[in-house]
């Protein structure tokens, strides 16, 4: 818990890549997972494609961390757990990685996390959490219409997600 930031990005940004405008991708224009249009929410401006084109790691680093990792408390969640849960708010937003968490312990799932999300999380066994949340995740990938576009790639991501979970777990 809060040292784990920086290796989850790093795992992050290995999925991530670089620049890609897939015509199928609703994310439409991005750069080591940033969107162009949440590069714009952060920046407060229009951006353009080269803007993206141009972004590095120190420039998106802060937007993760505060838009992800530290909406999503990953510094209140076990060494493991904190990394599953951000590499699903960066894909898929924090609140859905906020449910799939509350779901797989148990608590409601209002897509916040907080004290009875975060106690019910200490009492379970952080190995177990980490694989339920990324089976859930997989689920979730697999009933997208565009699965049939991305599924081998977000089958291998969630895949190689749930294995360096458990081992920054054990």
């Amino acid at each position: 818990m809060k040292q784990n930031f920086e290796e989850s990005l790093a795992h992050v940004l290995k999925h991530e890549g670089g620049y890609v405008d897939h015509p199928k991708d609703p994310g439409g224009a991005t750069n080591l997972g940033c969107t162009k249009k949440v590069w714009e929410e952060w920046v407060g401006h229009e951006v353009t494609k080269d803007d993206i084109k141009a972004l590095t790691v120190p420039d998106v680093a802060p937007l993760y961390k505060a838009r992800y990792w530290d909406k999503c408390r990953c510094d209140d969640l076990p060494h493991g757990v904190d990394f599953a849960v951000f590499d699903i708010a960066i894909n898929s937003g924090p609140s859905r990685a906020a449910k799939f968490l509350q779901a797989a312990c148990n608590v409601v799932a209002d897509g916040a996390i907080g004290p009875a999300t975060l106690a019910a999380v200490a009492k379970m066994d952080s190995s177990e959490l980490a694989a339920k949340i990324c089976n859930a995740r997989l689920v979730f990938l697999q009933g997208l219409p565009t699965w049939s576009t991305f599924g081998k790639g977000w089958g291998r991501r969630v895949a190689e997600v749930a294995q360096t979970s458990a081992k920054m777990v054990g």
